[in-house]
């Protein structure tokens, strides 16, 4: 019994030494996490920073990208009764480093993710051979195929170039099977998403990238 007193004494006395032992070393250990979840949350707030920085260089690269493709179109040298057939059609154009450029909107030539032509599309394509024949006789044909960067869904078409290539397919074979344009006039591309005219930032400028250009290249 004497000894278990004397055991117990001890370890009363013990006690305090023993925790203000180990008070130091849990105090340290706390610091210690604490500096590291401020560490962490330092470099959370750096990398979303760094986010927000690429997100608008992203953007402004779209922008940048986007303009030098459109590069404003000037107005054509014809007079606007030669083209007459092209307003009426609803069909765009202009000149672009010194080449005509026609373009005709998706929403005038062909449903969404679909390359069959359009009673309108059809329409807008017998204005556009006319013209062709009429004032760029001599030309070559460069019919290129444009959509937007949305991925594709609902469509037979694996990609947005795939689906760019067959809307220029369909359309050189209405303006050579139905338009009277010889075929070896013509050079066919599908561009796919890659040469946007507006930055794919919005619906509106989405339908302006969706399109079918013919470049006329006029011999020298």
């Amino acid at each position: 019994m004497k000894h278990f007193t004397k055991l117990f004494l001890s370890f009363v006395v013990a006690a305090p030494f023993v925790a203000s032992c180990a008070a130091p070393q849990y105090k340290a250990a706390l610091d210690e996490q604490a500096e590291e979840n401020r560490r962490l949350r330092e470099e959370r707030a750096n990398l979303k920073g760094e986010n927000r920085d690429l997100a608008s260089q992203k953007d402004s690269l779209e922008t940048a990208l986007a303009e030098a493709n459109a590069r404003l179109l000037e107005e054509p040298t014809q007079t606007s009764t030669q083209l007459k057939d092209l307003d009426d059609a609803g069909v765009g154009y202009g000149m672009r480093d010194g080449r005509m450029v026609i373009s005709i909107p998706q929403e005038l030539t062909f449903g969404a993710g679909k390359a069959d032509l359009s009673d309108s599309g059809k329409k807008a394509l017998k204005a556009v051979a006319k013209t062709l024949k009429s004032n760029y006789t001599d030309g070559e044909y460069w019919i290129e195929g444009h959509t937007d960067n949305d991925p594709i869904a609902k469509s037979k078409f694996a990609t947005n170039r795939d689906l760019s290539l067959a809307r220029a397919m369909a359309v050189l074979h209405y303006l050579v099977n139905d338009g009277g344009i010889a075929d070896g006039q013509c050079v066919v591309t599908g561009w796919g998403p890659y040469r946007p005219v507006a930055p794919n930032s919005s619906a509106t400028n989405k339908a302006k990238n969706r399109r079918v250009e013919i470049v006329v290249e006029m011999k020298k």
